[in-house]
């Protein structure tokens, strides 16, 4: 056994004859015995050399050894450290997947999504970027009207203020400018009937008409009605010779002073038609853009029951808790109307899709022909963020931001497309989800109801004064609320969704909530209705800074 385990030992070493193993190992049986004589030394010198080379041969190949196992020692070691770090990342990247922010626990058509810890500008913008400007498009105190006499007058204009409430509010803010370009008398603006809300509101219906004629007396002349000596009223409205149809859209001041003013001077009435976004913005003076600030953030002020109904509203929103609490504002773009005219996909059953698809052809048979070229136009609509946030999708971004689940929201929307069982994800995830007719009893907005326009109203100023105002899709509603929240100086937070980005983070599978998370976060910072500098052609109802804001 002895010497197995030796020759083991000395791996591929040559095994010695039997003389020599028994020369080998007498020495290592005799360690004990008394020396021999000098005249036995010749014979004993030779076994001990032999012990000794065999000794140190011995200890040499087990250092060998030992540094042998030792290097294999490590390498396994490494390989075993680098198969834990891959076992750990994969199933890291598993639970990343699994919790993609579409996947975010559903249970039946509710979604849980992880809470997200609350940032400190939840509610506000910070102070240090907001303090720079403020506004400066109010009336001149003291100045001196520039305005010629009643008599002197280049002749009267006359406009439709087409569309819903909104849109009727900008034409009426550009009516006033044109006039100013061509020292023209304003006759007051007629809202005309919408073909989607059905309404018939007149001016004096919803806009409290002194104040409007009185604030902007020092910068145009505005009649209440057609003057008496122009008898037959009727031909304004329908005959062609007193009409100007040809404004193209965003047309320059000098257009009007070159092309409709020879025509006002020879006519001395005119109306012009249509009349929606018929005035540009950086081509026309400072001073006009400043007057049609004026108008919309001073001079157009509802009537003062729609205002006072309006702060009652926003009184209850902050005390729906029993102590003051903030609140938000959601306009929620996804009526049956606006998801039809998107012409985007949404998720549905098979049903829902073939209905849509009968609604759109009825109502844009030219748009929708036989609807097989929509599907790849849907897909890249959505890619590019032009499709309406779904209520699902709102509820995900809200919670990526921080907010919590008792949130106070306020819902300014007409009739949801899919009804209960499509907003079940948003009011899940926020149940203090309320609408102006939850916040208030049947008889108190009874004497809104006989015009929609009033009720728009009450949405508008609700809006226009939360701590926070999230849009979902682009309109006139919007891009006035968040002008209008900038130009009272930034601090509100008006946040305006990435919906390119969005569109794709949700279309991810291999996308983690914590990513999400982040992306959205870093991406909306600067989304927040802050200052930000005007462009060529920037529209100045959603950012008025340069115009109608001066450096603090």
């Amino acid at each position: 056994m002895a010497e197995l385990r030796h020759s083991s030992s000395i791996g591929g070493r040559a095994t010695p004859s039997p003389r020599k193993r028994d020369d080998v190992t007498s020495p290592l049986s005799s360690d004990n015995q008394p020396l021999h004589d000098d005249d036995d030394g010749g014979r004993d010198r030779y076994p001990r050399d032999r012990f000794r080379s065999l000794f140190s041969n011995h200890f040499q190949l087990l250092d060998d050894s030992a540094r042998f196992y030792s290097n294999n020692f490590k390498i396994l070691l490494l390989l075993i450290t680098v198969l834990v770090l891959a076992g750990i990342f994969s199933v890291y990247s598993v639970i990343s997947r699994l919790n993609a922010p579409y996947l975010c626990k559903k249970d039946g058509i509710t979604l849980h999504c992880p809470r997200v810890k609350e940032p400190p500008s939840l509610w506000e913008n910070p102070l240090s970027t907001t303090t720079s400007w403020k506004p400066c498009a109010e009336r001149r105190i003291g100045a001196i009207s520039d305005l010629p006499e009643a008599n002197e007058t280049n002749g009267y204009i006359f406009i439709h203020a087409e569309g819903g409430l909104n849109q009727q509010r900008i034409a009426i803010c550009n009516a006033v400018a044109v006039a100013k370009i061509m020292n023209a008398t304003l006759i007051l603006p007629v809202l005309k009937q919408d073909q989607i809300w059905k309404d018939q509101t007149k001016f004096e219906d919803i806009f409290d008409v002194d104040h409007f004629i009185d604030y902007l007396k020092d910068d145009v002349q505005i009649v209440r009605d057609i003057p008496s000596w122009f008898t037959d009223k009727s031909e304004l409205f329908t005959s062609i010779r007193r009409t100007v149809k040809n404004i193209p859209k965003y047309a320059p001041a000098q257009f009007y002073i070159d092309n409709v003013l020879p025509r006002i001077k020879e006519k001395k009435i005119m109306a012009l038609k249509p009349f929606v976004d018929r005035l540009g913005y950086d081509n026309v003076p400072q001073e006009i853009n400043r007057l049609r600030c004026r108008v919309n953030y001073h001079a157009l002020k509802f009537l003062p029951e729609i205002d006072e109904m309006a702060e009652q509203l926003v009184a209850r929103m902050r005390n729906r808790t029993g102590s003051p609490n903030p609140f938000m504002a959601l306009h929620l773009r996804f009526e049956k109307g606006m998801v039809g005219l998107s012409f985007c996909d949404f998720v549905g059953t098979r049903a829902e899709k073939a209905l849509m698809g009968l609604y759109r052809l009825k109502e844009w048979p030219r748009r929708f022909k036989d609807g097989s070229h929509l599907w790849p136009l849907a897909l890249q609509k959505r890619k590019e963020g032009r499709c309406p946030l779904e209520p699902g999708e709102v509820a995900v971004m809200l919670r990526a931001m921080g907010y919590p689940k008792e949130t106070q929201i306020y819902v300014a929307s007409g009739q949801v497309y899919g009804g209960q069982n499509r907003m079940a994800p948003l009011r899940n995830m926020f149940p203090n989800l309320v609408t102006k007719e939850e916040l208030t009893t049947k008889d108190e907005l009874d004497g809104f109801r006989k015009h929609v326009t009033s009720l728009a109203a009450l949405d508008f100023l609700v809006c226009l004064k939360s701590d926070v105002f999230v849009m979902t899709h682009g309109g006139n509603f919007a891009k006035l609320i968040i002008g209008a929240r900038r130009y009272m100086g930034h601090r509100q937070k008006s946040i305006k969704p990435d919906k390119g980005l969005l569109s794709k983070s949700l279309g991810d599978p291999y996308m983690g909530w914590a990513t999400f998370v982040e992306d959205v976060v870093m991406t909306h910072q600067t989304r927040t209705g802050l200052p930000e500098a005007t462009f060529p052609n920037y529209d100045i109802w959603e950012n008025p800074l340069t115009p109608c804001m001066c450096k603090a």
